[in-house]
């Protein structure tokens, strides 16, 4: 397992938990799309070597970089997330993407309680961590504690939010810009956003 800081110590996966309802349902759906010739096997496995090949830093990353140096760039992205990312060059994947900006005052925090759902083309496979029963439920329940898991200490005026990943709905949270970096380009701000920091479980790096 990566980590974006190697201090830090995020919930562990159980390697040996039994395969999900839904994990089941979607190997099934496939199977049944490729029956009906939407699409076959081998593109199937084309579409999956392109989400292998995205990497945070390149994708999600220059999404959040933009949004921090272009006010307009930001409010379209907040309105309309998937046209936003699509006029970057980015494929928002057939589902609704929303993003969830992070203030003074709320930090948002992103989870999928059912099985593993995540802006693949923004931020490429979830880590080991987010399909793990742990995360899916103590997230819910205690989020502050998991957090604090991760590294991140937020104050006690600041509420935290979770939303939950849907087969339709992904979610991107939007870090809060790092400070000392008002004569950052976009290319060196990009550099400060982690996948971490897009899923909510840390805040950007700091200069």
């Amino acid at each position: 397992m990566s980590h974006d800081h190697p201090h830090r110590h995020p919930p562990q996966a159980d390697h040996r938990e039994p395969v999900s309802h839904y994990e089941w349902l979607g190997v099934a759906l496939n199977e049944l799309l490729m029956e009906k010739g939407l699409y076959t096997a081998q593109e199937l496995r084309e579409m999956m070597a392109e989400v292998e090949a995205v990497e945070p830093s390149t994708h999600g990353a220059r999404v959040v970089a933009r949004a921090w140096v272009d006010e307009d760039f930001r409010v379209r992205l907040l309105k309309d997330a998937n046209t936003a990312v699509e006029a970057l060059g980015f494929d928002s994947a057939a589902t609704d993407l929303t993003v969830l900006e992070n203030t003074d005052e709320i930090h948002n925090v992103v989870v999928c309680t059912l099985c593993s759902c995540y802006p693949r083309s923004l931020l490429g496979r979830p880590p080991t961590w987010y399909k793990s029963a742990s995360y899916r439920s103590r997230l819910v329940r205690e989020p502050r504690s998991v957090l604090r898991e991760f590294g991140t200490q937020l104050p006690d005026n600041v509420t935290v939010r979770v939303h939950d990943s849907t087969a339709e709905l992904r979610y991107l949270v939007l870090p809060l810009r790092p400070q000392g970096t008002d004569d950052w380009t976009e290319e060196r701000l990009a550099e400060l956003v982690t996948r971490d920091s897009m899923i909510g479980v840390t805040t950007a790096r700091t200069p």
